[in-house]
Formats: C-alpha cells, structure tokens, sequence
C-alpha cells in the first residue's frame, strides 16, 4: 500500500509538530506518532520508515534507535571477556549520552544501561584489590 503524498507531508507536519520543541522522539511520542499513521491509512513500516527520514533530514533523535546503539555497544564488549568493565561502560555512556543529545540526565542513562546488562544477563567487572563498586552503586 503506497500513502499519497498529501497523506505522507500531513504525516511529516505531524512528527514536526511533536517534536517541535525538543527535537526528541521518545518511545511513548513514537508509538503515537505511528498510531496516527495507522490511523491515516498507513502500514507500521511506512510510518517507521518516514519517521526516520524526518530524524535523518531534521536532526531528530529517536530514542529508540539511541538505545538500541548502546545495547549494540554493550553486546561488543561482553563478548570480548563476558564481561563490561568501567571503562567500558563509561564508553558506552558517552555515546548514549550523545546519541540522546543530552535530552535525559546522566543518573537515567546509567539505570537504562544497568537495566539493558540485567535484562540480556550479562555481568559488570567490579570490585577486586583497589577497584570499586561502581556498577552495585547505579540505583
């Protein structure tokens, strides 16, 4: 099914319209973007697919793809040792940090990333003689 092409610019206005004023699209703002253009006559797909070329094009943050960057990220450095150490999670950080273009605070970031390693089972580098407890300390 193709969208006629005043359907898809109404569509683009309304993604402009919600990401306006902070030029972040998180997960809740995206699934009612799509269901909008559900409800315009469109497939998920489509609606994924020009949601993304306004992101590209704008300079739009998606948060989705943002997390899904640092998941990538964190899966590399688990499989070097089978585990992420501090510096590697900090690395991580960063760049979810810029992926997100500052939109959420750092101690959100660290439980996002912490949530991502529990929920793939995949375990933190910590402790021994002169480390620290940095990954028991993210609350």
């Amino acid at each position: 099914m193709t969208t006629s092409e005043s359907t898809r610019k109404q569509f683009i206005d309304y993604i402009m319209l919600h990401v306006f004023d902070d030029q972040y699209i998180d997960r809740q703002e995206e699934k009612k973007i799509l269901e909008e253009g559900i409800k315009r006559g469109m497939t998920v797909e489509e609606g994924l697919a020009i949601i993304q070329q306004v992101a590209l094009e704008k300079g739009v943050v998606i948060e989705r793809q943002a997390e899904d960057r640092a998941k990538e990220m964190l899966a590399r450095f688990v499989a070097n040792d089978g585990k992420i150490d501090k510096k590697e999670f900090e690395d991580t950080l960063a760049i979810f940090k810029n992926a997100t273009k500052g939109r959420l605070p750092e101690p959100e970031l660290k439980r996002r990333l912490k949530k991502m390693m529990n929920d793939n089972g995949w375990n933190a580098k910590e402790g021994g003689l002169f480390g620290t407890k940095w990954y028991s300390a993210i609350t």
